[in-house]
């Protein structure tokens, strides 16, 4: 299969997982921070295909960390975005120190899998 196909694919199915974690009250709101940063990692990965994967770690990191920090800037105009669904969904709401953990576990599971033993293609 080819690269980008495979990582639309698994960009595809981790929004889909994610979406699906906020639907089961069984599961911990938790698992939909590591699926954010996981699919993150996926669309860093499709975009710079030819780059190490040190390089879409790197990125896939400061993107996320970025987007958490921002939580702590309550502007009128950003507040008001956060307040649709896709301001919910990338911005999200407010900032806490354990959804930086998430994030790097997150990248972690996304580098495990495109990598890893589950990987199919050597990258």
């Amino acid at each position: 299969m080819r690269p980008r196909i495979r990582y639309l694919i698994l960009i595809l199915s981790t929004i889909i997982a994610g979406l699906l974690s906020r639907h089961f009250k069984f599961i911990p709101l938790f698992v939909g921070d590591i699926l954010w940063a996981q699919m993150v990692y996926f669309i860093v990965r499709f975009l710079f295909i030819s780059k190490p994967v040190k390089f879409i770690v790197i990125g896939s990191l400061l993107f996320c960390y970025a987007i958490e920090f921002s939580q702590l800037y309550q502007a009128p105009w950003i507040n008001e975005l956060r307040h649709t669904l896709f301001g919910r969904l990338v911005l999200g709401a407010g900032f806490l120190w354990s959804d930086m953990l998430c994030y790097t576990v997150g990248v972690g599971i996304g580098v495990f899998i495109d990598c890893g033993k589950l990987s199919t293609e050597s990258t």
